[in-house]
């Protein structure tokens, strides 16, 4: 007989093998899958151009309202506070309804937001207070789309391709960065920052709109989410998922992952956040189109090396955690000397270069960590996912704020990078030491 700690096991492990079958009998076609990448490339753009609009439009929406750097710190972190609530939650639903249908219906809250910030400030109330909750609810909407991209990934990509696919769609968050800081920038020098937010919202309606009667609408281009458990299988008790998940978040190398996840996210946050504002004050007679998008162009090309390097490597007969960890010290070790180089006061064009080294070295981490989650836990990688993205976000509004309070209290700039590197460096040595590319879900 077996005693009821080993039925216990038994069970976990065979409802375990039966999510983790249901989630590959549906890949998507080779078309289909064609469509997806791309539809979901350009919505991860237009997240992004969602979330920068902010710090792009920050220094004119600053004179405009006479926001202090403190002040400022607070709007922007107002994001991460949204943005922490929805990630478990939206890897949990996704992993049981399909993330396609979960991104949808967030796509069109964050857009509606986007399209009404700038009526906000026309309220009875303090700018101050409604930017700051446009900002949450932006954050809180928004919060649920990569949680949603790793299960669908999990869901509808083939093993072998998931790393090339993430990468792809990766590259949307630099081309929206790039995208509203290239054109954002024009528009605040020809009209004001109320347009930015605006577009931005009209064409992320515009994907809503087409992925829902193009894709969602007609049931025979969009294959059955397999169910995360059957018949045939064990359904978990309360119990049971919450000894499995604990056990599971318990793991070292989920640990380290984790912890890597969470530096990473949050000095990436930090760094794109007041990005703008460095050149703004640093160099106040460059051109905004310059330093709002050679790096994130820099970016979009690096990301798509990334992961046909670790795809490479991988099928070269490397293992899979060496090249894991190639890829993370690549993120994080090598971008943070780039960044410790501009604490030395260096001339635009230099300076430019640095910082798209260091976000394009940034951009590995697609390759690292991010990818490690379907390693790890391929039967739960959405709701894991969001655990890590909860904890990354919750950093990255702390760091924001303390940022911005650190450059009143030193007046300087190379006091935050110095911080981004050691950040970095603290999440880089946790996942040399314990990282694995093991399934633990099992």
């Amino acid at each position: 007989m077996l005693s009821s700690e080993e039925t216990q096991k038994n069970n976990i492990i065979l409802d375990l093998n039966v999510r983790s079958e249901g989630t590959k009998t549906q890949p998507w076609p080779r078309s289909l899958a064609q469509t997806w990448t791309i539809m979901l490339l350009l919505v991860t753009c237009l997240l992004y151009c969602a979330r920068m609009a902010m710090p792009v439009c920050a220094v004119a929406m600053a004179t405009e309202f006479g926001w202090s750097k403190t002040e400022i710190g607070v709007v922007m972190s107002g994001f991460f506070w949204g943005y922490c609530f929805t990630q478990i939650v939206g890897g949990h639903v996704s992993d049981r309804i399909g993330g396609e249908r979960v991104l949808l219906m967030s796509t069109i809250a964050w857009a509606s937001i986007a399209t009404l910030t700038p009526v906000l400030t026309h309220l009875n109330v303090s700018p101050l207070i409604t930017m700051t909750t446009a900002r949450f609810l932006m954050g809180l909407f928004q919060g649920v789309h990569y949680p949603c991209l790793t299960s669908v990934c999990a869901q509808r990509v083939e093993d072998g391709e998931r790393g090339f696919v993430m990468s792809i769609i990766g590259c949307g968050c630099h081309l929206g960065v790039l995208s509203v800081g290239g054109v954002g920038s024009v528009i605040l020098e020809w009209y004001s920052w109320e347009p930015v937010f605006t577009i931005v919202g009209f064409l992320s309606a515009m994907w809503a709109f087409s992925v829902w009667k193009y894709l969602l609408k007609a049931p025979a281009r969009m294959p059955e989410v397999p169910e995360m458990s059957s018949n045939h299988g064990h359904q978990l008790s309360p119990q049971e998922s919450a000894s499995f998940w604990l056990k599971l978040c318990m793991e070292p190398a989920v640990l380290s992952m984790v912890f890597a996840h969470l530096c990473f996210s949050s000095s990436y946050y930090t760094l794109i956040s007041w990005l703008p504002t460095f050149f703004k004050e640093t160099y106040p007679h460059a051109k905004g189109c310059v330093f709002n998008v050679v790096p994130w162009f820099v970016a979009m090309v690096s990301s798509l090396i990334g992961g046909s390097l670790s795809s490479y490597l991988i099928k070269m007969g490397y293992k899979t955690v060496n090249v894991r960890k190639m890829m993370q010290f690549c993120s994080m070790g090598l971008s943070g000397m780039f960044l410790l180089m501009l604490c030395r006061n260096p001339s635009f064009t230099l300076a430019v270069a640095l910082v798209s080294a260091a976000v394009g070295l940034g951009t590995f981490n697609s390759s690292g960590v991010t990818v490690n989650v379907h390693d790890l836990a391929p039967s739960c990688a959405g709701a894991l996912f969001g655990i890590m993205n909860t904890c990354g976000a919750f950093s990255g509004l702390l760091l924001v704020y303390f940022s911005g309070y650190l450059i009143e209290l030193t007046q300087s700039w190379a006091s935050v990078f110095f911080l981004l590197t050691l950040v970095n460096a603290m999440g880089l040595i946790m996942f040399l030491l314990l990282g694995e590319a093991r399934r633990l879900d099992l």
